[in-house]
């Protein structure tokens, strides 16, 4: 019977790496300091015949000749291959006036093989309330290639039915944003925590003066705020750089069963539990020793815990001792034997189910 011993000693009251402190504006936002989204429908012209003949390309097309005052006839379908018909979008920042542009990216609703080379014809962009806040024109970048042989055959590298138009959209209409209304602004935690949004408040009433800041919830911390526009500006600008710790994460178990990537926290910790898997037999062990200085010498007697971590990878029995280390070490201590990804995916969730984990187990 082979038998690997994995002997890792860990202190349970060593060494503790030291939280980092992160800026307010790293980790919250400002609540009404957002983006919204824009979308459109166009024509993208100029194709070098990847484009496409369909319907809804051919009634854009007529209506596009008739505000122009070009008529067709009802009974001509005209064959086109060089126009495309694609939906528009952007992302319109917040505080962004009218005239200034921004990225919009284009992307073939049809049945066009590619949009290399064509240009983007003047495409309203509209908000969630159906306003036109953006104009969108302007010839196209494509990272995309298509190829197609004569017998069928087709190579494409990348997407060629999409691509961006850099500064391509001319915002014509601004967002009005509640940034400088009230008498408050409220920070908006990226991942809320009772313990994060304490401290967050903690840090500015510091700076402030007590009371300055009341955490709201988990999420939110409402901070008083000047009336004045550019006073406001001012006061948001020497609040956002305040660095303080956050609170340790939760703890979590990441699994993402269709990459096998696993992704486990500093917090999560094992129960008393022992493993079979197959022929692969893990056991987690914990024992005291007891350190006595020589006699007359300085010092004191101290208890001091070594863990110990044996695996088996033939096939035994599995027998059951207390637990003394971190997950982390379990599933490096499996790694050395050469256990694959889904092997130890099975052991997490066994682990789980059976309670020996202290933390959430999430599978993506």
């Amino acid at each position: 019977m082979k038998l690997l011993h994995l002997l890792l000693s860990i202190a349970l009251v060593g060494f503790v790496p030291l939280a980092k402190a992160e800026r307010i504006k790293d980790i919250s936002m400002v609540q009404g300091v957002r983006s919204n989204q824009l979308v459109g429908y166009g024509l993208v012209v100029g194709l070098p015949g990847t484009g496409e003949s369909s319907r809804f390309t051919e009634q854009s097309f007529k209506a596009m000749l008739s505000g122009f005052g070009i008529t067709l006839p009802a009974s001509l379908k005209p064959k086109i291959k060089n126009v495309a018909a694609v939906a528009v979008h952007a992302d319109l920042p917040p505080f962004t006036k009218p005239g200034q542009t921004i990225d919009v990216t284009v992307s073939s609703i049809g049945s066009a093989g590619s949009l290399r080379g064509g240009t983007l014809l003047q495409t309203f962009l509209k908000g969630v309330d159906g306003n036109v806040y953006a104009i969108a024109q302007g010839s196209m970048i494509v990272g995309g290639l298509g190829a197609e042989g004569l017998d069928g055959s087709r190579v494409v590298i990348n997407t060629p039915t999409v691509g961006r138009v850099p500064n391509g959209g001319t915002v014509e209409r601004e967002v009005k944003s509640p940034f400088t209304q009230g008498d408050f602004i409220t920070f908006n935690l990226n991942s809320p925590d009772f313990t994060t949004a304490k401290r967050l408040a903690d840090t500015i009433n510091n700076l402030v003066g007590p009371n300055s800041a009341k955490p709201m919830d988990a999420a939110s911390v409402r901070v008083i705020a000047p009336r004045d526009p550019s006073q406001r500006v001012s006061y948001l600008s020497t609040l956002e750089n305040l660095e303080f710790t956050p609170a340790d994460t939760s703890a979590k178990i990441i699994v993402n069963s269709r990459t096998g990537t696993i992704v486990i926290g500093k917090n999560v910790k094992l129960q008393p539990a022992a493993i079979t898997h197959g022929g692969l037999t893990v056991t987690i062990a914990e024992q005291q020793n007891v350190n006595q200085p020589e006699p007359l010498a300085e010092g004191e007697t101290v208890v001091t815990r070594q863990s110990i971590i044996d695996v088996d990878t033939d096939d035994s029995r599995a027998f059951v001792f207390d637990p003394g280390i971190s997950l982390d070490d379990l599933v490096r201590a499996i790694n050395e034997v050469g256990a694959a990804p889904g092997d130890l995916m099975a052991i997490l969730e066994a682990l789980k189910e059976a309670g020996a984990i202290n933390g959430q187990l999430v599978v993506i």
